[in-house]
């Protein structure tokens, strides 16, 4: 039995650079802007730079006293802010849940960028504001 046109399977669409089927990103180049993206409200990029501080603080301070509780504490800082950026201001979900090492890495390459004063250009480049 011939199919029709109504009845034909769907061809498998393209992907576009960087992104796999179903839209997943599968490399980091493609990821860069979409986290970037994530995170379009200075308030979002704010708590995440004072999460990040706080839970590197709370690091070195497990180091020093070698409090290893501490690093559970370096963590929850960490997230707890960047999750209230995302969840109440950006109200989207977090990219750690789905990109968990490159969403860390980010958190401080982001981190980078503002430090340098580069992060506007940065998001500028990718059309973000």
């Amino acid at each position: 039995m011939a199919q029709t046109a109504a009845t034909k399977p769907a061809a498998p669409q393209a992907a576009s650079p960087g992104t796999g089927r179903a839209g997943r990103i599968t490399t980091y180049a493609a990821f860069w802007p979409y986290y970037l993206g994530e995170h379009r409200q200075p308030r979002t990029r704010a708590l995440h730079f004072f999460g990040t501080g706080l839970g590197v603080i709370v690091l070195l301070g497990a180091i020093v006293m070698q409090a290893w509780w501490f690093l559970l504490a370096a963590l929850v800082c960490g997230y707890l802010f960047a999750w209230i950026g995302h969840f109440f201001v950006e109200r989207n979900k977090p990219a750690t849940f789905t990109y968990p090492l490159w969403s860390f890495y980010s958190d401080f390459r982001m981190l980078g960028f503002w430090l340098a004063g580069r992060l506007e250009a940065e998001l500028k480049r990718f059309q973000i504001g």
